[in-house]
């Protein structure tokens, strides 16, 4: 028996060789020239064969300029050849090399781009050489005996007698051979391929006479090509037949899990081994359904990640290329079509769009970005009108998708009319779908998808799944537009919820700021208020209500309205702070039976504070409902918390609220907020009061910049809870703007009083406003005499542009306003007050009360 070389060149030993007649060994092939080439032109790398095919030692060349081994012009080859490889990770053409004796070589060469360690990319250059000299098997004998006209070892043809049998099936068995079903290639005993099939061609893009003489890490550099090389060894070696799972892809893509390569070895007639049949099967079916299902799974993660229309259409079209289709298109309707079922029938007028995502496999290529296209499939923001009879018209129309191929009329019809469409498909386009994109009965826009690198064209599962990631995109469009709507229509609430303008009023000098939430969850309910008082005294509100949305701000709303209520009523801030808390029991109670229990609490939990500060004695009365306290910052900078006892959140019940008290120094600041101020993400709250404890140290001319210094240094990005800040600086009224007088119980002292008051005016310079309060202080005396107990007070209060006339008894009863009857003598009193003041009221001590009467005084 002959003994199989096991390396390249050895020869069968003399021992070994069977009987017959004496043969010449075939010569050994050379092995192949290989180079690599960087970025730059220079080799990086020099072979034997390479030294072998041009004369070129190592030295000579590595690190030296590839052009100079060039036969034509090396600036116009290269430049030739760099333009043909842009963008392609294999090239491949004949180019004329010179050797180094000066003789000019014309060479096939192969090269593939590949990626060092590091950034650097560089070109691994084969040139293939001839297989095995005609005549010869693949494993280097010439078949003993063979008649003239036999076909040669490599499968040339052999030349018959016409109608001979043998020749037929010769015949037969090279076109069965050449044309069968699936990849097929023969590799000699040195694992060069000596024959390859149609099929292996296509898959490759390579000829055969490109791939003779090359091993198959050679002609694809992968991984998988050396594990199939060492498998193919293997059988060379006895292992008999061997499978794969995976096979060389076409140029560029590397291995492809969807075929099945089996490995069989060629024996001679003694049962030597003397070659290796490669065999590729594609699963094709079984992986583009298994494709299909990843692309879907990858779908849920990427499509839908912001709130943003835009990027969500963006994300389509990444998805779908290039797993789905080579090049993708997003347009939005500019006015989506709600409701109604789809129309068999296209619509009468043009749709108009707006061109949202664009993706193609071109993208990346350095032409396109170096022309700044987005390849076949046109630039995103421009504006589409589609012609009424288009394939989109139609789907949109219809509410379906649709395979068109590059023939299909309709196609033909639509680019004939839309020259954006024949730029969109392009000449070399052979498969389209049009998607429409619909979501809770809206129709929001079209996805187009097209193949002109894929040789297979669309197929009804690939529509499915083009419907389906669509459908994805479409409900995150939608969503995302429902939610803007929402969130719009929110801030619209509750910016006409807060106030608009701050009132005119001398006890403090105030200036606020809210910021809404930055998150997807919406407005939330926090808000502030500023109320004047009776006898020049402010109440400061801030409050915060649980939760985000309309319904949130809604509540919000009902609050505040209460707390404007309960303030002009005077109560104190305990009284407020606990009818508060019995009104949120109450829209609890009838919110109880609502479905959306989350958002149904009808205000439990709100934190509310309340501050009230009197600029004549300068104290400030505050008391909170679960609320953050206060900072208060006297004159000096000296910055603290007020100790206000922590009353419950609203809408416990049951539980007290108590009031503190505290005298504040003129130009003292006061800061109210909401916790969104402290629950910054990147530092703690102790972190957080130092940076607002200096912020509000800070000397600043105006509240407007203690505002902007404490959202500065507190914020570093959107809170993620709605903030709201008030920060007052107290002014005070001095006793030259304030007049009181103790009067006795008795009739006779209401001409006192008026005289009182009458001369107090004189020395405000206020002698317009005599006459009115002269009625007004008479009406109050009069019904504090009549109807009170002493002690009895008269003051006087003097703002820029007020006048307050109050008098207080030590009694609880309050007078009320009645309609007197034509002959009654008396009970026009409070019905004047009422016509001449612009406001009056009663306010509710401890012990007694204090009937007030406010008018304006006039610009003079």
């Amino acid at each position: 028996m002959e003994r199989l070389p096991t390396h390249p060149g050895e020869r069968p030993h003399e021992s070994d060789a069977s009987p017959g007649p004496a043969r010449t060994a075939p010569p050994t092939p050379p092995p192949p020239a290989t180079a690599a080439v960087d970025a730059r032109g220079i080799v990086t790398e020099w072979s034997e064969g390479a030294r072998q095919l041009l004369g070129y030692p190592p030295s000579e060349v590595v690190g030296q300029p590839a052009a100079r081994l060039l036969a034509d012009d090396a600036g116009t080859a290269g430049a030739a050849a760099l333009r043909d490889a842009a963008g392609r990770e294999r090239w491949s053409g004949t180019v004329a090399l010179r050797h180094r004796d000066g003789r000019r070589l014309r060479r096939e060469l192969l090269a593939h781009r590949r990626t060092a360690e590091g950034p650097v990319t560089e070109w691994l250059v084969v040139s293939a050489v001839t297989g095995t000299p005609e005549g010869q098997t693949p494993g280097g004998q010439t078949p003993a005996g063979a008649p003239e006209g036999e076909a040669a070892g490599d499968g040339t043809p052999r030349s018959e007698p016409a109608g001979s049998g043998t020749a037929g099936s010769g015949r037969l068995g090279e076109w069965a051979f050449r044309q069968a079903p699936c990849v097929m290639a023969v590799f000699d005993a040195d694992l060069r391929l000596v024959r390859a099939n149609a099929g292996m061609e296509q898959v490759l893009s390579l000829t055969e006479d490109q791939m003779r003489g090359l091993r198959l890490p050679e002609i694809v550099p992968h991984p998988v090509s050396d594990e199939t090389e060492a498998k193919m060894r293997r059988v060379l070696e006895g292992g008999g037949p061997q499978q794969l799972r995976a096979g060389a892809g076409p140029a560029g893509t590397g291995a492809n899990d969807g075929w099945s390569t089996s490995l069989v070895p060629l024996e001679d007639p003694a049962g030597h081994v003397r070659a290796v049949c490669l065999a590729a099967h594609q699963r094709l079916q079984e992986h583009l359904a298994r494709q299909r299902m990843l692309l879907l799974s990858e779908a849920s993660a990427r499509i839908g990640t912001t709130a943003d229309s835009g990027r969500t259409a963006q994300e389509l079209a990444d998805i779908a290329v290039p797993g789905l289709a080579d090049f993708a298109a997003v347009d939005l309707l500019d006015a989506p079509r709600h409701g109604g079922a789809p129309s068999p029938a296209a619509p009468a007028r043009p749709l108009a769009a707006t061109r949202t995502a664009v993706r193609s496999v071109l993208d990346d290529s350095p032409a396109a970005s170096a022309a700044g296209t987005a390849g076949t499939a046109g630039t995103a923001g421009t504006k589409t009108l589609y012609p009424a009879l288009s394939p989109v018209a139609r789907c949109l129309a219809q509410g379906h998708g649709a395979l068109y191929d590059a023939a299909d009329p309709d196609l033909l019809r639509w680019a004939r009319q839309d020259p954006g469409a024949a730029r969109l498909l392009g000449s070399t386009t052979h498969s389209v779908m049009v998607v429409p994109m619909r979501a809770h009965g809206a129709t929001l826009g079209v996805a187009l998808f097209g193949r002109h690198r894929h040789a297979e064209p669309f197929e009804a599962d690939d529509l499915w799944l083009a419907e389906e990631l669509t459908a994805k995109a479409a409900v995150s469009i939608h969503t995302a537009r429902r939610d803007s709507r929402e969130h719009t229509s929110t801030m619209t609430l509750q910016r006409s919820l807060l106030p608009q303008t701050l009132p005119d009023q001398g006890a403090l000098d105030i200036a606020t700021r809210y910021l809404p939430a930055g998150t997807r969850a919406g407005v939330g309910g926090d808000w502030f208020d500023v109320i004047p008082l009776s006898g020049a005294r402010v109440a400061l509100v801030v409050g915060d209500v649980v939760g985000h949305g309309i319904r949130a701000s809604a509540t919000m709303g009902r609050l505040r309205t209460a707390v404007r209520t309960l303030a002009d009523v005077d109560l104190p801030p305990d009284e407020l702070l606990t009818h508060l808390d019995d009104l949120v029991l109450h829209l609890s109670a009838d919110e109880s039976g609502t479905d959306d229990t989350a958002e149904s609490a009808g205000g439990i939990g709100t934190t509310c504070l309340y501050a009230v500060y009197d600029p004549v004695s300068r104290r400030c009365a505050l008391a909170r409902a679960g609320h953050p306290p206060p900072a208060a910052v006297t004159p000096d900078g000296a910055v603290r918390f007020l100790d206000v006892p922590a009353g419950p959140p609203l809408g416990l019940g049951g539980l007290p609220f108590e009031t503190f008290e505290t005298e504040l120094p003129e130009g003292s600041l006061l800061a109210l907020y909401t916790d969104g101020l402290l629950a910054a993400r990147d530092h703690d709250i102790d972190e957080a009061l130092d940076k607002m404890f200096a912020a509000l140290a800070r000397p600043a001319k105006t509240l407007d910049t203690v505002c902007d210094r404490v959202l500065t240094a507190m914020l570093t990005h959107r809170p993620d809870d709605d903030i709201a800040l008030l920060v007052a600086r107290t002014r005070a009224l001095h006793a030259d703007r304030v007049a009181a007088w103790d009067l006795a119980s008795d009739p006779a002292v209401v001409a006192r009083a008026r005289k009182h008051a009458t001369e107090q005016l004189a020395a405000w310079g206020l002698d317009d406003a005599a006459f009115i309060t002269e009625l007004t202080v008479s009406e109050l005396v009069t019904n504090a005499i009549r109807y009170g107990r002493p002690p009895i007070q008269l003051r006087l209060i003097h703002e820029d542009s007020t006048l307050t006339c109050e008098v207080f008894d030590s009694s609880s009863t309050a007078p009320h306003m009645r309609r007197a009857r034509t002959f009654d003598e008396g009970g026009r009193g409070l019905l004047l007050v009422g016509q001449l003041a612009r406001r009056w009221g009663t306010r509710h001590a401890l012990t007694g009360k204090t009937v007030w009467a406010e008018q304006s005084l006039s610009p003079g």
